[in-house]
């Protein structure tokens, strides 16, 4: 349904093109048509799978939003690529998981299936490795339209925008990345969970397959996978965004991003290629018992006795995102909540947001609002978990290790801790490995359907209600309050950008996981 849906709003923007009434009522019957066809071609018994549309999606899919963003010759050097192993099984059509596996029983009386390759693209948004790449990488961050969402009369000047603040934020973004080493270590961190997850899927399963990273805004970036993976001849894809939990910053702007480049006139990736995504894993119990393994040996670092509090710090977005459908803030209250039930009963648990930035309503409590308020209160021992990061990268390694410190400390906290990223831990690679091989065996979950599902749609394309309309199954809570907050949040997000340009204060930490 979702990927019926989906053709029929692309169809529907190249139709609303010429605004004539008369032709917008033949347009309207065509439209129902089209519809009816689609539901009647579905097949009922057939579990869907993310291969089931793709010669549609590539039929009637050729808008590509996004165009090259600044780029210059790598200070960073991708390791040279592995060899994929090919697996000889029969081919089933629901899930990947006969067509890829070893040791799959086969269908009697059927062809074996020929060579597979597996391959693991792990996506993330990137920073700089040096301070000479950081004008670029913001330039990068600044131009997504997924990040600043400008009005239609004003999207032109996106990347004028874009080149302004980044040429202006780079001298002091500079100092804050070498407070920190002169780098982002995020693609150092991202290589290395890549590598071991495909250690750890041999090991654990007898898997085999190539790993390959992808980052958002700076180098790899996500084009550069997909070359590799067409130059490998990868037959099977599992996509990975390294984020717990989903949100249109994130992985929706990397997937996004990605079906740009797969439904594009020219593809980075034939459509042979099957492929299925893993939207968001913060409820995992592996994910889960990872963070609670490293928070519980930073409290037991800490004096005994029983003032002890836990501060889960979340990177925070605009409250209209949340208000518009991204479901970023109902998932990191939920894995909060499963991380909370495996502490000790006499540790507080309190949860957070940091990096806001202008005048627009954030997800709220803010982070530098509460560490003061447990200090006046009489906290003692703190322990701060960064609760949407697996790597570290500027805003764990700077802005909670510095920052946020040295307020708990003027604030009268005398015992603060901070529980590392996830980066290379074990439990944490063993989970991902096993999430990977799990995603095998389930119903595939298309890019396009990934982004639907999560709400993640373009902003003056059909919206989330409209889409469920056309289908009769509206829900009463994504009406008109929706498009008012989508407004509002694309004018606080212009307001942002003007105020960080008149008072000078930093709107660099205005984004997840900015290196």
């Amino acid at each position: 349904v979702y990927d019926n849906i989906y053709m029929i709003k692309l169809i529907q923007k190249l139709m609303y093109k010429h605004k004539k009434q008369y032709i917008i009522h033949i347009q309207h019957l065509l439209l129902v048509l089209l519809l009816l066809l689609l539901l009647l071609s579905n097949k009922p018994h057939e579990a869907f799978t993310f291969n089931t549309y793709v010669n549609k999606y590539n039929k009637y899919n050729t808008y590509n939003k996004y165009n090259t963003y600044y780029k210059h010759t790598p200070t960073h050097t991708p390791p040279s690529s592995l060899t994929t192993t090919a697996t000889t099984t029969t081919t089933t059509t629901t899930t990947l998981h006969s067509a890829v596996l070893p040791n799959t029983p086969s269908t009697p009386n059927l062809p074996p299936a020929p060579s597979s390759k597996i391959g693991v693209l792990f996506l993330n948004l990137g920073g700089p490795s040096t301070s000479t790449d950081v004008e670029g990488f913001l330039y990068n961050l600044f131009a997504d339209p997924d990040i600043i969402r400008l009005p239609p009369l004003l999207s032109s000047f996106q990347k004028p925008i874009a080149a302004f603040i980044s040429m202006r934020r780079a001298p002091k973004s500079i100092k804050a990345y070498n407070s920190i080493g002169g780098g982002s270590p995020i693609v150092k961190y991202t290589e290395e969970q890549a590598e071991l997850v495909k250690a750890q899927l041999k090991e654990r399963h007898n898997v085999e397959v190539e790993t390959y990273v992808g980052m958002r805004y700076w180098y790899p970036f996500t084009e550069e996978a997909l070359e590799k993976i067409n130059r490998d001849e990868v037959t099977n894809l599992v996509i990975v965004p390294l984020y717990p939990q989903f949100s249109v910053s994130t992985s929706g702007s990397s997937l996004r991003l990605l079906q740009s480049y797969l439904t594009s006139p020219t593809p980075l990736l034939p459509p042979t290629i099957k492929h299925t995504v893993i939207d968001s894993w913060y409820d995992r119990p592996g994910y889960v018992s990872s963070v609670s393994s490293l928070t519980l040996s930073s409290l037991d670092s800490l004096p005994p006795g029983p003032d002890r509090h836990v501060l889960f710090s979340a990177h925070g977005v605009p409250k209209s995102y949340i208000q518009a459908g991204d479901p970023y803030q109902s998932q990191v209250e939920d894995c909060v909540r499963l991380i909370a039930q495996t502490l000790p009963p006499d540790v507080t648990v309190h949860l957070s947001y940091q990096s806001r930035v202008g005048p627009i309503q954030w997800l709220t409590p803010y982070t530098d609002d509460v560490i003061p308020r447990l200090g006046s209160e009489g906290v003692k021992s703190l322990v701060v978990v960064p609760i949407s990061f697996v790597s570290e990268h500027i805003e764990t390694l700077e802005e909670i290790d510095i920052e946020y410190k040295s307020l708990a400390l003027a604030s009268g906290v005398t015992n603060w801790r901070r529980v590392p990223a996830l980066n290379t831990s074990p439990a944490f690679i063993a989970d991902v490995a096993d999430m990977v091989r799990d995603a095998l065996d389930e119903p595939a979950v298309s890019v396009t359907s990934a982004c639907v599902r999560n709400n993640c749609v373009d902003e003056g394309e059909t919206t989330v209600d409209d889409m469920m309309a056309i289908n009769g199954m509206k829900d009463d809570r994504l009406g008109n309050a929706e498009k008012v907050n989508g407004r509002l949040a694309m004018l606080g997000v212009v307001g942002t950008v003007f105020w960080e340009v008149a008072s000078g204060k930093g709107v660099f930490s205005y984004f997840f996981g900015t290196g």
